[in-house]
């Protein structure tokens, strides 16, 4: 059931059907579906993150079922341990979405020791060319997002051809409507705030630093070494309080799922100093929000906070 354009115009009945979709997917409600009551015939898809899972569900609408394997806020996607659903869910995928670059390894296994035959595995790291080692947040990297969202259309229209023309007028969709908000933050962020100096607590916010054209003064030995659970060195941890006592930074921006001792201890320094405080998560808060919704609401907060420090 593709848009039909007519002199000019689309059919306003099925282009409002599909707003209407995207903007319940936009306000957090059932951004992945479950893993029952898949829609008979639906093109089966497992996402191993929930941030993927978001917007591979958008894209898909009513024709593709996904299930998000990490949905829970708690729970550290580097850590997971999968279980005997998560493998029987995979074993009955025809599409398998990972982020790949070492930050979803239990989703390789289990990709592995269930082979099925025609499956189409999207790994992130290997569309955008960040090999393992490398700083695995790509869903923190517009420009992957977008990667990432023509990869899913163009693999679901392989795996689907006869649904190819409903999946692009999803992801047009998609991109001018559920993205908007998104997009627009982006944008005036990085118009109005381009080199300001700020500080982060971990790697997740290297990726949308440098697309907001932030100046990120944090040691990258230091946000790499808490992203990984490692202890951060000496010399790293004087090298930010000098930043902080000095006001040399304008915001500090913490993973509140990943709050160590020296975390907190960074941010409360900060606090002190007034400089404000802006949160990041690696997942979506809640389990359940879209990946526009959730990303939209940390723009506008660390958009409030460069306010704040500049008076801009």
């Amino acid at each position: 059931m593709a848009i039909v354009v007519e002199p000019g115009k689309i059919r306003t009945a099925l282009l409002g059907g599909l707003l209407a979709g995207l903007a319940l997917a936009g306000a957090g409600c059932g951004a992945t579906k479950s893993r029952t009551g898949a829609p008979s015939g639906a093109l089966q898809v497992v996402a191993a993150e929930n941030f993927w899972g978001s917007i591979a569900s958008q894209l898909g609408g009513n024709r593709v079922h996904v299930t998000s394997v990490i949905t829970n806020p708690a729970t550290d996607p580097h850590d997971y341990e999968p279980t005997a659903a998560d493998a029987r869910t995979i074993a009955g995928s025809r599409m398998v979405i990972v982020n790949g670059i070492g930050y979803d390894p239990w989703a390789e296994k289990l990709i592995s020791s269930n082979p099925v035959s025609g499956r189409v595995v999207l790994d992130v790291g290997d569309l955008v060319g960040i090999e393992r080692g490398g700083n695995p947040h790509r869903w923190y990297s517009p420009a992957n997002v977008q990667q990432t969202i023509d990869a899913i259309v163009r693999d679901y229209s392989k795996l689907e051809p006869k649904d190819a023309g409903y999946f692009g007028d999803r992801k047009t969709l998609f991109e001018t409507h559920g993205l908007a908000r998104y997009r627009h933050l982006i944008a005036t962020i990085k118009r109005q705030y381009r080199g300001v100096p700020v500080s982060a607590s971990e790697s997740i916010f290297v990726p949308l630093a440098r697309a907001l054209g932030l100046r990120l003064l944090t040691p990258p030995s230091f946000m790499k070494a808490v992203s990984e659970g490692t202890e951060p060195t000496a010399a790293d941890k004087t090298t930010i309080d000098r930043q902080i006592a000095g006001e040399q930074i304008k915001v500090w921006v913490y993973n509140s799922q990943n709050s160590t001792p020296d975390v907190k201890r960074i941010t409360e320094a900060a606090r002190k100093r007034g400089i404000p405080i802006a949160t990041v998560t690696e997942t979506p808060v809640p389990g359940s929000a879209s990946f526009q919704a959730w990303q939209s609401r940390q723009l506008r907060s660390l958009a409030a906070a460069l306010a704040q420090a500049t008076g801009a």
